[in-house]
C-alpha cells in the first residue's frame, strides 16, 4: 500500500494499488454471485418447498429467484472474465478464466434451454412427465455444477491463474 499524507492532519493515509482495487473488486463480485448461487439454491428454495403446502407456488417463487441469480451469474461472471483477462493480459487461457468460462456457459444452458423448456411444460401441466423431471433434473445438476466451480473459485488464491 502507498502511503500519503492526508490534508486534513499530517498522518499518513494508506491507499490501495490499482491492482490491489482490482483484486478487491474481483473478490466482492465473485462472493456477491456465489454466495448467491448458495443462499437461494440451497437454503432459500428448500425453505420454500418445505414451509409453504402450495408446492406450485413454492415452484413459481423458486424460479423467479433463479431467473434472478441467472442474470446476477451472467453479469457478474462477464465482469470477472473481464478483469482476469485484463489482469493475465499474457495468459489469457488460465485456469480461473476456463472456470468462469464454464460457469458462464453452464448458466446460459439453464437460463435459455432448460428454463424456458420446464416453464412451457409447468404450463401445459406436465410436471408429472418424465420429460419434466428429466429437464428438471439437468437444471438441478447444472446448478450444482455451476455452485461448486464457485466454490473451487473462492476456495482458491485469488492471485493464481
Amino acid at each position: 500500500m502507498k502511503s500519503s499524507k492526508s490534508a486534513t492532519n499530517d498522518r499518513p493515509v494508506k491507499t490501495l494499488s490499482a491492482s490491489k482495487r482490482q483484486l478487491a473488486g474481483e473478490r466482492i463480485l465473485l462472493t456477491f454471485w456465489v454466495g448467491s448461487l448458495w443462499t437461494i439454491g440451497y437454503i432459500v428454495a428448500p425453505t420454500l418447498f418445505a414451509r409453504l403446502e402450495d408446492h406450485a407456488l413454492a415452484g413459481s417463487l423458486a424460479g423467479v429467484l433463479f431467473h434472478i441469480i441467472a442474470w446476477l451469474g451472467l453479469v457478474c461472471g462477464s465482469l470477472l472474465l473481464l478483469s482476469n483477462q485484463w489482469r493475465y493480459a499474457g495468459r489469457r487461457f488460465n485456469w480461473r478464466a476456463v472456470v468462469l468460462v464454464l460457469m458462464l456457459l453452464l448458466v446460459a444452458v439453464g437460463e435459455f434451454v432448460l428454463t424456458p423448456a420446464i416453464a412451457e411444460m409447468r404450463q401445459l401441466g406436465a410436471t408429472e412427465s418424465a420429460d419434466f423431471k428429466t429437464a428438471h433434473g439437468i437444471a438441478a445438476s447444472l446448478y450444482l455444477l455451476t455452485s461448486l466451480l464457485g466454490l473451487l473459485l473462492v476456495a482458491a488464491a485469488s492471485d493464481s491463474a
